[in-house]
């Protein structure tokens, strides 16, 4: 269920999906790095101003699911223009900081970017650009991203499938939002 709230800036209502905490795991593979599962909290939230915050934390995961260790941090601000398209600025733990462009799709809620500007310190790994896509599927968020080095082609290196994290406030709302006339046992639902 997507929920807009009151107070969310009116440019932004076509990313309204986003909003929230989603948690979940996904796969780590790219050249020179050891492939590993990993574990992923991230959130998007809003001051009432024309843009999203963003945060993301990633963690490697051991064979029962356990974590490891951080894999990468990520911290940024996603905006949306009339003509649907979105610009995102990022910083991330590594020592990089990217501005990435693209566009949300017709019809759907899909976001194609690509890097447009990348920075690097002086101590970051090489890394000269990307891509991502980020999907709502079936009340889920699922992403993959493409990343290229000069010694690395562009090729996908992370994709994660995420849930919304419900909070016992979240639970609290839906149940004063449902109507007196529900049936005791439930199966009239399936009826």
């Amino acid at each position: 269920m997507i929920e807009i709230p009151s107070d969310l800036h009116k440019d932004l209502v076509p990313l309204a999906f986003l909003l929230g905490d989603w948690a979940g795991a996904g796969v780590h593979d790219f050249p020179g790095a050891a492939k590993c599962n990993f574990g992923q909290e991230v959130s998007f939230t809003h001051d009432g101003r024309d843009f999203l915050e963003y945060s993301s934390r990633t963690w490697v995961l051991d064979g029962d699911g356990k974590k490891v260790r951080p894999l990468e941090s990520e911290h940024g601000f996603w905006r949306i223009d009339a003509a649907r398209k979105v610009e995102v600025t990022m910083t991330r733990d590594d020592g990089v900081i990217e501005i990435w462009y693209g566009e949300l799709a017709d019809q759907k809620p899909q976001i194609d970017l690509v890097t447009d500007a990348v920075a690097r310190t002086a101590t970051a790994d090489p890394y000269s650009g990307g891509k991502r896509l980020y999907g709502y599927v079936k009340s889920d968020l699922m992403w993959v991203g493409e990343k290229q080095t000069p010694e690395v082609e562009l090729r996908p290196y992370m994709s994660a499938h995420l849930k919304k994290v419900v909070t016992p406030e979240d639970v609290e709302r839906w149940a004063k939002a449902l109507p007196d006339d529900l049936p005791d046992d439930g199966i009239a639902f399936f009826k």
